[in-house]
Order: C-alpha cells, then sequence, then structure tokens
C-alpha cells in the first residue's frame, strides 16, 4: 500500500526517536487499525496497514514482552 491511499492521516512519531531518520511513524484509522511507515521514506515509501484485532496482538505482545531479546 502507498502512502498515497492515507490521504489525511496524521502520522506520529515516538518522541523518543533521534533526528537521524531511523524511525517508524504510525498512523491510527478510522476503522481501530493502524498503519506503520518508515519516516525517512514519507510519502514515497511502502505502507504497513494493520487491522484493528492485529494491531491490539501486537501491542499486547509488546506490553507481554513477546519481541523482548533474550
Amino acid at each position: 500500500m502507498n502512502d498515497a491511499d492515507l490521504t489525511g492521516a496524521q502520522w506520529r512519531k515516538s518522541t523518543r526517536s533521534n533526528n537521524q531518520g531511523d524511525c517508524v511513524e504510525v498512523a491510527f484509522l478510522g476503522d481501530g487499525g493502524a498503519a506503520v511507515r518508515d519516516s525517512k521514506d514519507q510519502g514515497s515509501g511502502s505502507v504497513l496497514r494493520y487491522t484493528a484485532s492485529e494491531w491490539t496482538a501486537f501491542l499486547g505482545g509488546v506490553k507481554d514482552g513477546e519481541f523482548d531479546r533474550p
């Protein structure tokens, strides 16, 4: 999916992001889902789109430490 499909989306970048461009941005969608993109590719790169249930499962995994490095 290209960014053009998300006209009007409000993208958010973490307040912990640095200025080197190694960040991701998230836009919350009206259907409860979310879109994610690389901040340095604004408008020209790919966008990953998640349904509401996929996004909820991802956040649950983050909170539970599922993605922590050993």
